[in-house]
């Protein structure tokens, strides 16, 4: 990661400390999915939580800085002590933490696993010790896993985000070539993704034609490489959409490198499209260059996090999916998104 990058992400830590609190509420359109509950077998029903391990797989995205911080003022409220831990993308290591949490008699863990199989492993260790887990915005591959998961609904977010596309791309009455770009299919988040912008556009026939879906697994120089390629193959391509906004610096390197990065509002314009709801996508759209952001409510899944730890361990039944409904942020709502955006508020901060 680049010492830029590292800046961003340190300054965007500080901030969220201080901006959270007024993010609270914002959970208009969220809620629980009609999936099973977490069987009782998950906690020993100890009822008070003085201890909660926090396991993230990286913090090298602002949305993870982000609700890392959130989950630490949420627990801080709550008069809860937090154990963190960061395993720097290697799983083994997540493994060896989680452990060490269980070591220490941790009343709960939240996790944000490298991938869908790996959490297994964990989920299986905090079983044995009877020690309740949620799974932070990130799903185990089986969906019978002894947890409860808190997640965004990432193909309804997307093909609404898409939606909104498609619409501008009607106003235009021709059709369009379509790239889309594609994160790490070892998270469960990126399929969703991937398959709620691909059904849409399917959808749309004499509209949009996908000519380029490309592999970035959450890497921005694959990304740019990746997208660079496209723009060479097909110089037309006039509508993109991103899996996370995390990638739009290499977006705009590659559009920028061909002359074709403008405002919504101007000749030639690139309808663009993104996930997450990060500062620079807030920043994106408040310049007029982004056109719609599906933002995921980090407020409400962390507060569902740390409730899900607490009534499981008091032995009260969970749901196994928690789902985030998020909103789509565009040129038309910009006083909402202000308001809503995790990545406003951050950058409304500096």
């Amino acid at each position: 990661m680049s010492v830029s990058r590292r800046i961003v992400l340190l300054t965007a830590a500080a901030a969220a400390g201080s901006l959270i609190t007024g993010m609270a509420g914002c959970d208009d359109g969220a809620g629980t999915s009609p999936s099973a509950a977490v069987p009782s077998a998950a906690s020993a029903g100890k009822g008070s939580v003085s201890t909660i391990g926090v396991a993230f797989e990286t913090l090298q995205t602002e949305a993870w800085v982000y609700s890392f911080e959130a989950i630490r003022q949420e627990l801080a409220k709550r008069n809860i002590r937090m154990l963190e831990a960061v395993a720097e993308n290697d799983a083994s290591r997540q493994l060896e933490q989680v452990n060490n949490f269980l070591a220490k008699k941790v009343d709960g863990i939240i996790l944000v696993p490298k991938d869908a199989d790996t959490a297994m492993r964990m989920v299986e260790a905090a079983t044995e010790d009877e020690v309740p887990i949620v799974l932070f915005n990130r799903p185990p591959r089986d969906p019978n896993a002894n947890c409860a998961t808190i997640v965004a609904d990432n193909e309804d977010l997307t093909k609404r985000t898409v939606e909104h596309m498609v619409g501008l791309a009607k106003k235009r009455n021709r059709k369009h070539k379509a790239a889309v770009l594609i994160g790490d299919l070892g998270d469960i988040n990126a399929v969703g993704r991937r398959d709620g912008f691909l059904k849409t556009a399917e959808k749309y026939p004499d509209f949009l034609e996908v000519v380029s879906r490309i592999p970035t697994e959450w890497n921005q120089e694959k990304a740019l490489a990746g997208l660079t390629s496209a723009l060479q193959a097909n110089p037309d391509i006039d509508f993109i959409f991103t899996s996370s906004d995390f990638l739009f610096p290499s977006i705009v390197s590659a559009l920028q490198s061909r002359g074709k990065y403008k405002k919504a509002n101007e000749e030639g314009h690139v309808i663009l499209g993104g996930f997450d709801g990060d500062q620079t996508a807030w920043q994106m759209l408040n310049d007029g260059y982004l056109d719609a952001d599906g933002v995921q409510d980090f407020t409400f899944e962390v507060q569902q996090a740390v409730q899900a730890i607490v009534d499981m361990a008091a032995g009260k039944q969970v749901p196994k999916v928690i789902k985030d409904a998020g909103f789509v942020a565009h040129q038309g709502n910009l006083d909402e998104a202000k308001k809503r955006m995790w990545g406003a508020a951050v950058a409304m901060k500096k």
